[in-house]
């Protein structure tokens, strides 16, 4: 009788769930205190505009599209387990850095000054530490991906992938729900510093339960066997010296490749939907609805919420289409074609609004959800063509390309509402970006498709 397979990639897959909710937890914080740091001067706030908390979100995307580039780069070149601990580090330290921007005598600025940090309270502040946090948190994705590609054979990945992803849908459940608190009872600068303490925790664990498949002590040959069931991705009998083996591959030479083409674009048309629902949905709730951090709070966890399903289910959905005789790559475009159709639901949030708020958080929740499942998706289509070895470096230029295109979505939104709050119309600039969001994602297939219409492995590597 054949041995059980064994479970302990799924540990793993823990590790990466846990360690996504963190940076989504560490981002969100900024976007649910902005109702309030927006306030004008004279209630105890910055007086931000759209454009001002734009800028600062822009920062925060900006720095994360460029680091995107050489994190992947970086995390192949020092090896999933270091490089994922050191990206960990520095933003967990960028979150903290926040509480250096609040008000001085917040109870943070305490803390910090300790240290012999000065409370910093302005715009810049805030962009410096969004700037840390984007350098830090570029590395999640490139090492998370990776990890599952040496963990997971290729019909597991997606599913694995759209189990770690959910992390970041937990994330955002679990910030609106503790920072409003830990705002109203330590101050805002703690909630910067409470946050983003829990990486430093969860770099504890990584340690203990992280090492590659080949010298993991806890994997068992059977399942070692398994991971590597994949032909073309089958270890080699000699192991390189080093953790991982240092093979660079040209930024040209992976750019010449349709594929990779393919997954930036998807990248560059979509991630900016994301980003634009995580930092602008409490301000459009606070604009168009008039409510407060407080009252926020369930409308979001419920939102982020129907999130995890999209996530989850997503990443199984290829599954069914893989069972049936598709390839990897084949069965997750016909999975990610259904996927794309979802959004289109966005362009109702509007004009159904008028009824309730509860109708636009709804239909975001939905487009948000199928989101998730194309994240899943879409990343996996890098671990479907190309070798382990140029995974961390794809991921990352296409991270870059999603971050520029989040940029331009923040830039354009932050001007759109200004102009037209100016006007006393806001809501017609929220129309104008929704609608974007609900048509990004079937413009991204359809250019994919066309890019790449087969599957087509790379092999010259």
């Amino acid at each position: 009788m054949a041995k059980p397979v064994g479970k302990y990639r799924w540990t793993i897959c823990a590790l990466l769930f846990v360690a996504t909710t963190i940076n989504y937890l560490d981002r969100q914080v900024l976007s649910l205190l902005a109702p309030e740091l927006s306030k004008p001067i004279a209630e105890g706030g910055f007086g931000w505009s759209e454009t001002d908390y734009a800028n600062i979100t822009a920062v925060f995307q900006f720095i994360y599209a460029l680091s995107m580039l050489f994190a992947g780069r970086i995390i192949d070149k020092l090896g999933t387990k270091w490089g994922y601990a050191i990206a960990i580090v520095i933003w967990s330290l960028g979150a903290i850095l926040h509480a250096e921007a609040v008000p001085v005598g917040d109870a943070a600025s305490g803390i910090l000054s300790a240290f012999g940090i000065i409370a910093v309270p302005s715009v810049i502040g805030f962009m410096i530490s969004r700037a840390v946090l984007g350098f830090g948190e570029a590395g999640n994705f490139p090492a998370a991906i990776k990890a599952t590609a040496e963990y997971f054979p290729k019909k597991e990945r997606a599913f694995a992938t759209g189990i770690f992803n959910s992390g970041a849908n937990v994330g955002a459940i679990l910030a609106p729900i503790s920072v409003p608190v830990i705002a109203s009872v330590w101050g805002w600068g703690m909630a910067f510093i409470l946050v983003g303490a829990a990486g430093f925790i969860w770099l504890f664990f990584w340690f203990i339960f992280y090492d590659r498949p080949q010298k993991q002590k806890w994997l068992s040959a059977e399942e070692l066997e398994y991971i590597n069931s994949d032909k073309e991705d089958v270890a080699p009998v000699t192991e390189p010296k080093h953790e991982e083996a240092s093979v660079k591959i040209s930024w040209l030479k992976l750019l010449s490749y349709r594929q990779t083409w393919a997954f930036v674009f998807g990248k560059f048309m979509t991630d900016g939907v994301w980003w634009f629902f995580l930092f602008w949905l409490p301000k459009y709730l606070n604009a168009q609805y008039g409510m407060q951090s407080s009252e926020i709070q369930l409308p979001l966890a419920i939102l982020y919420t129907m999130t995890m399903f999209g996530s989850i289910g997503g990443g199984w959905f290829p599954i069914y289409y893989i069972n049936k005789g598709y390839s990897p790559y084949d069965g997750r475009m016909r999975a990610m074609l259904t996927i794309a159709l979802f959004p289109l639901i966005v362009l109702l949030a509007q004009p159904f609004g008028s009824i309730s708020f509860w109708i636009p958080v709804i239909l975001i929740g939905i487009g948000a959800s199928a989101h998730q499942a194309w994240s899943a998706n879409i990343f996996t289509t890098v671990s479907d063509m190309f070798p382990k070895k140029a995974i961390g470096s794809i991921i990352g230029i296409g991270g870059m390309a999603g971050g520029i295109g989040g940029v331009i979505i923040t830039k354009t939104g932050g001007a759109l509402f200004d102009h037209y709050k100016a006007l006393g119309h806001i809501e017609t600039g929220y129309t104008i970006m929704f609608a974007f969001c609900g048509l990004a994602y079937i413009i991204a297939w359809s250019v994919m498709k066309l890019l790449v219409p087969k599957y087509e492995p790379i092999t010259d590597m």
